[in-house]
């Protein structure tokens, strides 16, 4: 069995290091530790690409619970949302 990773909470959190089939859980308990730590606005850098991983992270987005509202960083030309947590 693998050691879990450690995923250090703070305002943006970078997914390349992830392997694909992973990034839907490793959002989810992103976006849990960050609300549980009193963060309301996220960044999650998921790189440009063809856009195949900022698909799967605005769809774990969209059915999110934890999750107010999230758009495009326009400064990262598609490379990194901003999310909005509930209060």
């Amino acid at each position: 069995m693998e050691d879990p990773h450690v995923v250090p909470i703070g305002p943006e959190f970078d997914l390349h290091p992830f392997a694909p089939r992973d990034i839907p859980d490793v959002v989810d308990a992103y976006l849990e530790a960050a609300h549980a730590a009193g963060l309301r606005e996220v960044r999650l850098v998921h790189g440009r690409g063809i856009g195949v991983q900022r698909a799967r992270v605005h769809q774990v987005l969209s059915a999110h619970s934890l999750v107010a509202s999230f758009h495009d960083d326009p400064r990262s030309h598609l490379g990194a949302t901003i999310v909005t947590l509930i209060e």
